[in-house]
């Protein structure tokens, strides 16, 4: 982060005029309102590529379509808060609600209608005007620092409401104890600083320095909503006259108050709210920019609004004068494809992230699973890190100390955990039922892929007997495939399968329990993404695979299921695109010799998951990763084992598409005879040269060159 705050400082001495130049800008083509309705979860919130600060409205909260704070449907606000998880499916952050008012200081609902017409959202930048108290909202924000603009369009009372207690939360019961507790000190009648110690997903602190551009006259502080709330709620009066503007700065830190003061001195000294949208917006034209696709306006308009969303998180939550510390790591959604797209297009920023998560090491003692502001929520399972720190590593990425990362894959493969029952693994070679009460299968199977790329980087260290151990785990999977039904399927300690046995009853832990995670037996059958040779050959070769597969895509589109079942969502068949272990099994079909239905099914999933309006997701974006499936689907490749740099061939969605790849570089994928019939292959070619196998290599395309495909009908 710290070349983001070098560009973010640069550019306040360049012009305002530099940013919006005669260039096309691929800015233009986001819509951040995609996937902010329904399951997507998404946030219009005004932000910087992985900043801190994710700064935007608050239509809802205390329910599970509210973990990003927001739905387009809704028609009234509740306020702006600063920081916001993007397309999750568990709540959190949420800091610091304001509201900008007017009229009686007491009001029986502090909340404002507003119409769609009068909304606006672009990377770095949001805008509502409030119909209720005529006041125009805008916000924008520095990696640390967010800024608001609020103009005040009556003579009536000027006043903001800041909600201390505020916070994103599953119910309301938890809203009223989210606060665990907190101080404010009013500094001046310009400036307030303090700290809120807070547990929703993840108990964590945070400070804040806030700051006016204009004195407030009063403050007024307004009575507790329920007696275990911790912070409470303020008003502050402003003297302002129709027209005229009051500016908010807030500025925060995972470490101190002063970490917050000297956030908002480097990033943020001044006012100048047009300045600081222009520098937000330069800095996602360059992470956008990486690459340049043709297409028709809606075609872009999805490709880029999906690239932005994979920019959003991780958020490095270190101040200013520190190293970087990126958190926000959803790691069970996100080394599936976003953490090996990044390796492309942000290489600069790979090296920061395993550190990162080389630091969280040293504070818990094993690698993070599911990572928030720098703690563990131990939220899904496997320990995922582990592939994406291998990845780097295989595919050259030197800036991290791999003895201390090899020891820290190890520590965490092998040191039992919440969901990590290594000594039952080990002892009966994949985890009974009858002692691991939930998700047993699935457990087992994400399991072994973190052991197969344990064992690689054994492999490529030199550590033979490591090498051994994990490719002997690796196979754990093979235990509990059930040849009769095809599947994999739930075993006890004696090795009895689980009697009865219902093959599309979906698992949920927390509310159901069962055998698998938000999935079922046909779901999670396809999950050995090491080895998908030895799956076509346990289910009979490649013919029968293919019957197998088929039978995915054309089962009753039904979600059986006592418990939660919103993750089991963009249905095809019983294949479940709106949750990740879906993502790479259309692809498997290549694999297995049929590449048209490999074809056939990305084309029809990007047609049909990934639309142009706010309802366009099928599922959660889960931090970037339903996004970056569309990236490298729409490119023609996706990378069906995400670890060591090989990507399985499909078929691009767009005639053209250039990732720039720096010094001079760059990799073109390229199209003949392309239109939207045209959805299969005919030969591909690499710098010329016919492609006979079924992927390219990360060499190949870091390396620059053109990946030509010959489409047909």
């Amino acid at each position: 982060m710290k070349n983001l705050l070098s560009a973010f400082s640069l550019s306040f001495c360049l012009s305002a005029c530099s940013v919006h130049s005669n260039v096309e800008s691929n800015t233009q083509y986001v819509d951040p309102f995609v996937g902010a309705a329904e399951f997507g979860h998404c946030i219009p919130n005004a932000c910087f590529p992985f900043g801190l600060i994710q700064v935007g409205p608050q239509s809802g909260n205390c329910s599970w379509d509210y973990t990003g704070g927001y739905q387009y449907k809704d028609t009234v606000l509740y306020g702006f808060s600063q920081t916001r998880v993007n397309g999750t499916g568990c709540p959190d952050l949420g800091d610091l609600l304001m509201l900008p008012y007017t009229g009686d200081m007491e009001q029986k609902e502090y909340a404002s209608g507003y119409q769609k017409k009068n909304q606006f959202a672009e990377p770095g930048y949001y805008m509502v005007y409030l119909d209720d108290y005529e006041v125009n909202a805008e916000m924008t924000a520095s990696p640390h620092v967010a800024i608001h603009r609020y103009t005040f369009n009556t003579n009536d009372s000027a006043r903001l409401l800041i909600d201390f207690q505020n916070g994103m939360v599953g119910d309301e019961n938890t809203f009223h104890q989210y606060v665990l507790n907190a101080e404010q000190l009013f500094e001046s009648s310009t400036r307030i600083v303090g700290f809120a110690r807070t547990k929703s997903w993840i108990e964590r602190c945070y400070y804040y320095t806030i700051e006016f551009n204009r004195p407030y006259k009063q403050k007024h502080k307004l009575p507790l909503r329920d007696i275990r709330e911790q912070a409470p709620r303020y008003v502050l009066d402003f003297d302002l006259k129709k027209g005229e503007e009051l500016l908010v700065k807030v500025a925060l830190s995972s470490v101190s108050i002063e970490g917050a003061k000297r956030n908002l001195e480097t990033e943020l000294p001044g006012w100048d709210f047009n300045a600081v949208k222009q520098v937000a917006h330069k800095e996602w034209h360059k992470f956008l920019s990486r690459i340049n696709v043709k297409g028709t306006t809606e075609q872009k308009r999805i490709f880029y609004t999906a690239m932005y969303r994979l920019f959003i998180q991780p958020n490095n939550i270190a101040d200013t004068d520190q190293p970087t510390f990126y958190s926000t790591l959803s790691l069970w959604d996100t080394y599936r494809a976003a953490h090996p797209l990044y390796t492309i297009v942000s290489p600069e920023i790979v090296n920061d992230f395993v550190n990162s998560m080389l630091k969280q090491f040293d504070t818990q003692g094993f690698l993070p699973i599911w990572a928030l502001w720098g703690g563990e929520t131990y939220t899904m399972i496997g320990n995922h890190a582990v592939p994406v720190i291998v990845d780097a590593y295989l595919k050259g990425f030197r800036g991290f100390d791999v003895e201390k990362a090899y020891s820290a894959i190890r520590t965490s493969l092998l040191t039992n955990l919440p969901k990590s029952n290594w000594d039952v693994y080990d002892q009966y070679g994949y985890l009974p039922f009858d002692i691991i009460k939930d998700e047993s299968v699935s457990r087992t199977l994400e399991s072994c892929y973190d052991d197969y790329c344990a064992a690689q980087l054994a492999k490529a260290l030199g550590k033979e007997d490591d090498y051994r151990f994990f490719t002997k785990r690796a196979g754990y999977y093979k235990n509990l495939f059930d040849r009769e039904a095809g599947l994999m399927r739930p075993k006890d300690s004696k090795g009895n399968w689980r009697t009865p046995f219902d093959k599309l009853v979906i698992s949920h832990e927390s509310t159901s329990g069962g055998d698998y995670t938000e999935g079922n037996a046909w779901q999670y059958t396809w999950h050995v993404q090491h080895e998908p040779d030895s799956l076509i050959n346990m289910l009979g070769g490649e013919d029968a695979f293919i019957t197998k597969l088929d039978s995915l895509f054309i089962l009753k589109e039904v979600v059986h299921n006592e418990g939660f079942s919103s993750d089991v969502t963009g249905l095809i068949g019983q294949y479940a695109h709106g949750n990740e272990p879906s993502h790479h099994v259309a692809y498997l079909y290549r694999m297995a010799g049929k590449p048209s239905k490999t074809e056939e099914l990305v084309n029809y999933i990007c047609k049909t998951k990934y639309l142009d309006r706010v309802d366009g997701l099928c599922g959660n974006d889960d931090c970037g990763q339903m996004s970056a499936w569309y990236v490298f689907s729409a490119m023609g490749f996706y990378p069906v084992n995400p670890c060591g740099g090989e990507y399985i061939l499909g078929a691009p969605q767009l005639p053209r598409i250039t990732i720039e790849l720096g010094n001079n570089k760059r990799f073109v994928v390229e199209t003949v005879n392309y239109s939207l019939e045209n959805i299969h292959v005919r030969k591909i070619e690499l710098n010329g040269k016919e492609l006979t196998g079924n992927s390219i290599s990360h060499k190949d395309i870091m390396e620059g060159g053109i990946l030509k495909f010959y489409m047909m009908k």
